[in-house]
């Protein structure tokens, strides 16, 4: 007889699973379990990865010293090297901000650096064109502020946030003017001999102003750029943000910022700029990287480029140098490491101590390295067996969807029939990609941390750019076979699922059905039902951005995804300010996800009984099938978080908090009921006439 792949050490039997089935199943381990002091948040996501990081980790070191795997990792274990240079290593960088003599060299400047992992006032990347998904086309987005969201920068709730940033903006001007006015370095780190020494401090007047003031100029800045960007809920409509537009158009529409020697520097020809790898001669027709554009939000380009001319020049390459010393901190010195993680971990988050170094090492070399890594992952963590249970599993949500979308009696044939077409499209990618990435350009040296950063963040950069032009590469994945997650892309209607997250409490392969439809089954489908979410729905097959719903159609849609959003506008969390409540119209997306996705997991395990001639009737450590499904939808959800950082994900994350995510869904699906016997004066109870049910 198999096991059930529930984990029922963690249930709290005084809480019945009709009133909450989250505490029921997760009780024990939310009333026991601390959070490790390095982390804001953990569960059995968190855990899984934790095992993805230290199987990494055995690849990693396992590399030879002079491989580029090898070659990053020491370079980043290299701390007596990386202590003794302190802040010099961002000498070069610094020195290119101050001598941009004006705003046209410094927007250059800019661009150069944004290709080398610097974030900048415009963020950019490359991707299929909603209008025309067999194109490539270049996206601008709103950039250029060091706290989590524009909100952070006007709500109240945030004031103490604010208020700290400053001070860390302050704190860490000073130290870096401190480490470059004392050229031999701190006393107890000696320069070693093969490192350049000065004999006086750098010319670098702008970082002579003094903390308190540098902090105020830099964050007036970013205040002003906050106050242009778009909402959260705003930014995620993929009609609204579709923009497109010529490059001169894009000059007519904020005139105030030096668009071309920006964009010449981020293509590779700007000041300073290193030789891009070896790569075939593009031919002369080959699309220049800003000859067609994506602007997402025109309005904050428009106020950014006038902010930009308006606004000081010294106040500007303040804003530079902070985005430099920022994007940098963590790889420096201990002292500037410290300083980064007393805000953005203490304070925003509340995690209370540090990673390891190491765990920082392999998520560097995940960061830069991630497909390289992920092809020794695939060898040693991935059977085959894995992958061909997984291709039943995605085979058995489409045909659950098929089954589900042919019979919705709120939608019409003609938009059920493109629903269909759509569903017919998919590609499902399994375990790790067909091709992997080519990183041969890459020179890496074990002893020069931040020129590694530098190159593979160029590499990266060019990469990108030179997809303009040419075939979309639809082979291509966007995340490593290592990770733990999974994700829908609507541009190329695809769902993506790496090897890692094959794994309990998602899927168990020496476990019964039921508990793994309610795990990995539900997440196959969540990301199936973002193809046909308020966003995705808007794509159709061949992932183009049109409209392919009847007005009457969509009219239904949207007014069962207006009660969804009330629903979770009901949930709050306690939180030591008072309750915060769920922004449902931010998480709609994924609330859609999940709703569809349980409800489609369990179809498809009835698809998957009959196939194999079996019903519903196998009891399982005192189980019923039916319970089993449910306990394993509520095990995948086990997680834990600080307070600031519950907070700070309200505000940001197009996720539900966990146990909305758990109980929100069941309460809207009448198989729910059935398995728990669940009735009307039950927590979970919901009257039919107020359940959701869309896909």
């Amino acid at each position: 007889m198999p096991k059930s792949g529930v984990v029922t050490d963690n249930f709290d039997h005084s809480v019945r699973p009709q009133d909450d089935l989250y505490r029921h199943v997760n009780g024990r381990w939310l009333e026991t379990f601390e959070i490790p002091p390095d982390r804001a948040s953990d569960g059995a996501i968190r855990q899984l990865r934790d095992l993805s990081e230290l199987q990494t980790r055995q690849i990693i070191e396992d590399q030879a010293p002079d491989s580029l795997i090898g070659a990053l990792y020491r370079s980043f274990m290299d701390t007596d090297r990386i202590e003794a240079l302190g802040a010099r290593a961002l000498l070069g960088e610094l020195r290119l901000i101050e001598a941009a003599p004006n705003r046209e060299v410094l927007a250059a400047v800019m661009g150069e650096l944004s290709r080398s992992g610097i974030g900048d006032v415009v963020g950019l990347f490359v991707d299929t064109d909603p209008a025309a998904p067999e194109r490539y086309v270049l996206n601008l987005h709103q950039a250029g502020i060091g706290l989590p969201d524009e909100a952070y920068y006007r709500e109240d709730r945030h004031a103490a946030i604010r208020d700290a940033y400053r001070q860390h903006i302050a704190r860490v001007f000073a130290l870096v003017g401190r480490d470059l006015a004392n050229p031999a370095g701190p006393p107890t780190q000696p320069t070693p001999p093969d490192l350049p020494t000065q004999a006086d401090p750098p010319d670098l007047p702008t970082l002579l102003t003094p903390p308190d003031e540098a902090a105020t100029r830099v964050y007036a800045l970013e205040e002003t750029l906050a106050a242009a960007h778009w909402d959260v809920v705003k930014d995620r409509d993929a009609t609204a943000t579709y923009n497109p537009m010529t490059f001169g158009e894009l000059r007519q529409l904020a005139p105030g910022f030096p668009w071309e020697p920006w964009a010449e520097a981020i293509g590779g020809s700007g000041p300073e700029a290193p030789a891009p790898p070896a790569a075939p001669a593009a031919p002369p027709d080959r699309q220049r990287p800003w000859d067609a554009l994506v602007v997402n939000e025109p309005s904050y380009a428009e106020a950014m480029a006038a902010a930009y001319r308006q606004k000081p020049l010294a106040d500007w390459k303040l804003w530079a140098m902070w985005r430099v010393i920022s994007a940098r901190a963590s790889l420096l010195s201990e002292e500037l490491v410290e300083a980064s993680f007393d805000f953005n971990g203490r304070t925003l988050q509340g995690t209370e101590q540090i990673r390891d170094r190491w765990k920082r090492g392999v998520s560097l070399v995940e960061a830069y390295l991630g497909e390289l890594v992920g092809r020794f992952y695939v060898e040693r963590h991935f059977p085959p067996s894995h992958k061909a249970r997984m291709v039943q599993l995605v085979e058995d949500l489409i045909e659950a969807y098929r089954q589900s979308i042919d019979q919705l009696d709120w939608l019409g044939d003609q938009t059920k029939q493109k629903a269909l077409a759509k569903l017919q499209a998919f590609t499902p990618k399994i375990g790790y990609p067909d091709k992997w990435r080519d990183y041969s350009g890459l020179r890496l040296q074990p002893d020069d941390l931040l020129a590694n950063v530098r190159a593979a963040s160029a590499l990266e950069t060019d990469r990108e750019l030179r997809k303009l032009g040419g075939p979309v590469d639809r082979a291509e994945w966007f995340m490593t076979p290592q990770t733990v997650n999974a994700y829908y892309n609507p541009g190329m209607n695809e769902i993506v699922f790496p090897a890692a997250i094959l794994q309990p409490p998602f899927f168990d392969a020496a476990a019964d059905d039921a508990a793994n439809f309610g795990g990995i089954g539900a997440v196959i489908g969540h990301e199936i039902g973002h193809g046909f979410d308020d966003q995705g729905s808007k794509y159709d097959g061949r992932g183009r951005l049109v409209d392919w719903w009847t007005e009457s159609d969509r009219q239904a849609f949207e007014a069962r995804t207006k009660a969804l959003i009330e629903q979770y506008d009901a949930f709050a969390l306690d939180l030591p300010d008072g309750p915060e409540h769920v922004n449902g119209a931010l998480t709609i997306g994924e609330n859609i996800g999940d709703l569809g996705g349980l409800a489609i997991a369990w179809r498809a395990y009835q698809i998957a009984l009959a196939r194999a001639g079996a019903g519903q009737g196998l009891v399982l450590d005192a189980m019923t099938a039916g319970q089993r499904f449910f306990f394993g939808w509520a095990q995948s959800w086990r997680q834990k978080s600080r307070p600031r950082q519950e907070a700070m994900l309200l505000a940001v994350d197009p996720h539900s908090p966990p146990q909305f995510r758990c109980n929100g869904v069941v309460a809207n699906l009448d198989a729910f009921y059935d398995a728990f016997g669940v009735a009307q004066g039950d927590g979970l109870y919901l009257p039919p006439e107020r359940r959701v049910s869309i896909w």
